[in-house]
This record gives C-alpha cells, structure tokens and sequence, in this order.
C-alpha cells in the first residue's frame, strides 16, 4: 500500500534510530566459512508460509509468515499469509542504500543511523556465544557495506553481544574501523548479568577507547523476563513484550548508575532506544529521591547528574509528554528516530514530529533534532560527502 512522503519543515534533523530490513541470505553470503551451514535464513514451510531458521532450527519466537509483515508500513491487512513474502514487501528505501537515500532527501532527512530488523529476532533464542558473535559480524560486514558510499548520511552501528564481551569488545574494534560509529546491545543477557556488571567492563573499555557510543536497543526478549512474577500473556509473545518492553530497557539502564559503571568509566556514551523517552524524568527523579532519603549517594553523582552528563535517550515522534520533560532533564540528552520501516510506529512521523518540535525552543528543537546525534556520535557527514564526491 504506497503512503505520502511528506518533507519535514526543519533542516539538519537526522533520524537517530532508523532500520534496514536485511536481505534474507545476508548470513548465508557474510559469514565465515565455517559458519555458513549454521546461518540465519528464511525457510518456506509445507503450508508455504516463510519462517526464520536460526542455527539451524525454526524459530520459535517469530511466527511463521509475520516476517512478511515486517515492512507493511500501516497496511491494514496484517495477517500472515503464504502470498505475502519478506522480499516482495519491502517499502521506498528498505533494503537499497541508494532509494534509501532519495527517500531521506524528499523527508529532508540529512543523516540516518542504521539499525536491522532480522538482527533483532534471534538472539532471544540462541544461547551459543561462539555463533551469536558470529550472526553479529557478518551483520556488521554487511551494514558496513550498505552504508559504505553513501558520504556519511547512512550510518552503520554494530551489533553486538553480552554473550561474549570479549570478542564483542574485538568485534567493535574492527568494526568501527570498518566504518561503524557505535555499537549496540539488546536489553537482556541469557547469562543472566545484568548490562552493568563488571564482567562487560572489557566491551565498555573498549567504547571509551575507541570514543564510540554505545546503546540498548529493544529486541524480542525472553518470556522469562518475568518468571516468578507472572504467568506469559495468553496473547503470547506481542503481548509480553508490550508489557515488559520498558521495565527491561530501564533495568538495564539503572544496572550502570547502581553498579558503579558510569563511575569506572566516565567518559562512556550510554543510550537508550526505542523505548519512549518521556518515562526518563520521572524515573531520574525517583532514583534521586530514594538515594536522598537513604543517605546513600555520598559525594557520588546524582543518577539525574550521572544521565546528563553520560546518557541519551532516543524517543518517538508520536510522543504528546516527551517535549515537556526535556529542559528538566537536559536537552543534550535528547534524540528523535523514525523507526522506518517497521509496522509498530506510523510512516506519518513527518506530521507528528512537526508537533512536537513546535512545543521546544529554537536552541533546543535543534539539539533534540540533530544536533546532540551529530555531538554524540561525532559525525561529520559534511566532510564524508564531500570526499565520497570528490569535491
């Protein structure tokens, strides 16, 4: 179903948490040799219907047709079906670095950081470290890639796992020099560390080494989220993860301020995305008040203090609260993302973000819609244009 490209009225906004959909033998072509039988891959089933096979196993976590639907764009018609495939419902921009592009230049769009969509559905089921580490290297080979000659505008971020810190730390390192400018981490750890610990202290090292940001992107994440709490929604998967989406991110976040992170590194770039931001004022201000009334802080930081002066947070342009809560948390910490081209936000963000850039002042309307990406993760995609183009 086609939709309007509306042009955004503000020059130099950059979309801080856009995504790709993946070719679907992007494992097959990227990984290493040793690898390759185990590869990500859409497989089609007797009823026709298309599933995701992850080393080599159906998933159990996406349901067999809905990949189908992963770029429907507000399409009413949602339901899985045999006729409905992954490749041939990819919207203007999804899988091509070059429409990609025109698209951005029709939305007035200057720069957009890259992140997957198949890359987001596996690791929930898959425990092995040596072939999750793998999935995330042939990813970023392939991002890199995509976003390679595009002078700056599309940029890579790497996709990483807590699986391994180790050779995620080493993976960062080869992609930032392979072009990727941060690195990412879904918001739960099958070992059951929290994103704080100690025992990731060698992947942060490597971000401050490398003056590289490094963010908690949502994902599929374990049903087991909340064992011991509560029951799996009878609605399955949708369900708990609507429930359940922001209390994991914002426990992974609140690990770096308790454990003691942000003191051991602080100079570490933390974000989170795509989780809502409007959440963050009074969660910032819960936190401060529980450390006042226990007489714990010390002579330590405040969490709001810890966040301004280490954190971001990426929100969403159909936020109505957000715009309100900015200047008492600090406009340098904020960030805006289209999420294009997944079916959970509307591709009308031009009209909504419109709204909400007219409730900021001036200087900070344009620190929320550029100006605090291009600050954070130290993009200069002026001067990468211009030698992309010889001039």
């Amino acid at each position: 179903m086609a939709y309007e490209i509306k042009r955004f009225p503000y020059d130099g906004t950059i979309d801080a948490d856009g995504h790709v959909l993946e070719p679907g033998d992007l494992w097959e072509n990227y990984l290493e040799e040793r690898y390759k039988d185990r590869a990500l891959r859409i497989c089609v089933d007797d009823d026709g219907l298309e599933y995701l096979e992850i080393n080599g196993k159906p998933s159990k976590r996406t349901s067999k047709g809905s990949l189908g639907i992963m770029g429907a764009m507000g399409e009413e018609n949602l339901r899985p079906s045999a006729e409905r495939r992954y490749a041939d419902s990819m919207p203007f921009g999804a899988c091509d670095p070059t429409d990609r592009l025109a698209l951005m230049d029709q939305e007035n769009l200057v720069c957009s950081l890259l992140y997957p969509t198949i890359g987001l559905l596996w690791e929930v089921e898959e425990t092995d470290p040596e072939i999750s580490l793998a999935y995330a290297r042939a990813y970023n080979r392939w991002i890199a890639d995509f976003c390679r000659h595009s002078g700056g505008r599309l940029v890579p971020i790497a996709m990483l796992t807590l699986l391994d810190p180790e050779g995620s730390a080493a993976e960062l390192e080869r992609a930032v020099k392979d072009g990727c400018r941060g690195g990412w981490v879904n918001p739960f750890n099958h070992t059951k560390k929290i994103h704080g610990h100690s025992d990731h202290d060698v992947l942060f090292q490597k971000c401050v080494e490398l003056d590289v940001p490094l963010a908690i992107h949502p994902t599929f994440h374990p049903h087991a989220t909340a064992a011991g709490i509560f029951d799996v929604p009878p609605a399955g998967a949708a369900a708990g993860a609507n429930i359940w989406l922001r209390s994991i991110v914002q426990q992974a976040l609140i690990s770096f301020f308790a454990l003691g992170t942000l003191d051991r590194f602080p100079t570490l770039r933390l974000g989170v995305l795509e989780a809502g931001s409007g959440w963050i004022g009074a969660m910032l201000d819960r936190l401060d008040a529980y450390a006042r009334s226990l007489n714990i802080a010390g002579e330590k930081p405040s969490a709001s203090d810890y966040f301004r002066r280490q954190c971001f947070i990426s929100g969403d342009p159909d936020e109505t609260a957000a715009p309100y809560i900015i200047e008492h948390v600090g406009p340098d910490n904020f960030m805006w993302a289209t999420d294009y081209p997944h079916p959970d936000h509307p591709h009308t963000w031009v009209d909504d973000l419109t709204v909400y850039a007219e409730r900021l002042t001036p200087a900070t309307r344009a620190k929320v819609l550029g100006d605090n990406v291009k600050r954070i993760y130290k993009l200069d995609f002026e001067s990468a244009r211009g030698a992309a183009t010889g001039t």
